[in-house]
């Protein structure tokens, strides 16, 4: 056995440093957010992130992908709902906490591209099959496809809004959960049935 190897005890230092710069992120927000931090918030030497991820691109896309999976199982607790339109309600209720629950986040999950990757299809089990599925059950076949872009188009928009702070109580807006409701609750109800 190498000594490097022997010396090496943390266990998985992957996902101990996906949780630290998880932490970092929303604590002190992306720019906060470096290898060097996240070796230091694991208790590790500055090297040892380099075993994992080549550089802060590669830690961002496995924060974000973890982001995606938090996101996939709010989704999915939101989908439980016994009514089918109700259900679709709180996936968007859901979608929209979630956005402005975790905010610097949300934006690297969504903002520009991270690295020189090109964007991969959802993956079955996705919080966008999640909604994929769901709609499905609602639609027709034939208008499937754009419900589902509609449904995503709406709840994302509405959550940069809230996020970027574009609706706030000024505009007499109620709050976040209701308004997220409300919008969501419009769009339900006019799915062709």
């Amino acid at each position: 056995m190498s000594t490097e190897k022997a010396g090496y005890h943390h266990g998985n230092l992957r996902d101990a440093l996906v949780r630290t710069a998880l932490a970092l992120l929303e604590e002190s927000g992306v720019e906060a957010l470096t290898l060097r931090a996240a070796a230091r918030g694991a208790g590790v030497s500055a090297m040892a992130p380099y075993r994992h991820f080549a550089d802060k691109a590669d830690l961002l896309a496995a924060v974000a992908e973890q982001g995606y999976a938090d996101l996939r199982d709010r989704l999915a607790r939101a989908d439980m709902a016994a009514d089918p339109r109700q259900a679709l309600v709180e996936q968007g209720v859901a979608y929209v906490l979630f956005a402005l629950e975790r905010p610097a986040l949300f934006r690297i999950m969504f903002g520009a591209p991270l690295g020189d990757l090109p964007p991969k299809p959802p993956p079955a089990g996705s919080a966008y099959a999640i909604l994929a599925a769901r709609v499905a059950g609602l639609v027709p076949e034939e208008k499937r496809e754009a419900a589902v872009m509609a449904a995503w188009a709406l709840v994302h928009g509405l959550a940069c809004l809230m996020v970027d702070g574009r609706l706030n109580r000024q505009t007499g807006a109620p709050p976040p959960d209701a308004l997220a409701r409300q919008v969501t609750g419009l769009f339900a109800a006019g799915l062709p049935v």
